[in-house]
């Protein structure tokens, strides 16, 4: 089992920024012969990090090493810092166009499959609400999306008030989102994408949705699934007790990643 740090330039970041991959392409022959896995190309999973994260926390806090050589998938692990991964106006705040730049970078280096069906991209938190923005943005490059715990705050985002205990202060907010009065009907609102036509004329990502009972974004994403029932989305979810903790998305994970790979 290959782990890589890369180092590199990013156009969209404008500026040298580390990244890891989890690689199963040094396996025994004798692990490859009893394993179907090996019987087809590696597929390639984008897995991002929650906020205050980096591309090592899914490296030290789940199994993803051990299951990219169970399941035969290559794993990316950008570094999306706070961002929640979405296309920002300033200069070198352009996440979305990042996450592609890197898929890209990694399938011309490490000769990876460009098959849409072979690609799937997953997340947790901050990163659960990456992963679907960037599914909903790029649907012919995602054939899977799954979201652990997604913060899916841009409701709330939208009436922040300066006065609230919030995690981040308006600045950030708007930093990341934009105009905070507009967010509901901008480009990073994963309901407002599902509702405009060059969405719904795509072919969109299946979806994979899982929270904790005990989360404390339970609510949000009982309400985004509902929200989902009148859509075209195949969604499947599960909800169980659970925390926003590793512990729970440790559960997820390959359950997850089987159902990326289910035909």
């Amino acid at each position: 089992m290959a782990v890589c740090q890369i180092d590199y330039f990013s156009r969209a970041l404008e500026r040298t920024v580390m990244c890891h991959m989890v690689l199963p392409n040094d396996v025994m022959d004798y692990y490859r012969e009893e394993n179907p896995h090996f019987n087809r190309p590696m597929k390639t999973l984008v897995l991002l990090h929650g906020y205050f994260g980096s591309s090592t926390e899914w490296l030290y806090k789940s199994d993803i090493v051990e299951l990219s050589s169970r399941y035969n998938v290559c794993v990316i692990l950008p570094s999306g810092e706070n961002s929640f991964y979405t296309e920002g106006t300033a200069s070198g705040r352009q996440y979305q166009t990042y996450i592609s730049e890197l898929l890209n970078y990694a399938r011309d280096t490490f000769h990876l499959s460009k098959r849409k069906e072979d690609t799937f991209i997953g997340g947790f938190s901050m990163g659960g609400f990456g992963a679907l923005l960037t599914g909903l943005t790029d649907p012919g490059t995602y054939e899977k999306v799954f979201l652990f715990s997604a913060a899916l705050i841009t409701d709330e985002v939208a009436t922040f008030d300066e006065h609230d205990h919030q995690m981040a202060n308006g600045d950030y907010y708007r930093l990341v989102f934009g105009e905070l009065s507009e967010v509901k009907a901008s480009k990073h609102h994963p309901l407002h994408l599902l509702k405009q036509p060059q969405t719904n004329n795509a072919h969109i990502p299946s979806l994979f949705v899982a929270c904790g009972t005990e989360d404390w974004l339970i609510n949000h994403t009982r309400r985004f699934i509902d929200e989902l029932k009148d859509s075209h989305v195949s969604v499947t979810y599960y909800e169980e007790a659970g925390g926003h903790d590793f512990r729970f998305w440790n559960k997820m994970i390959e359950p997850a990643i089987q159902w990326c790979l289910e035909e």
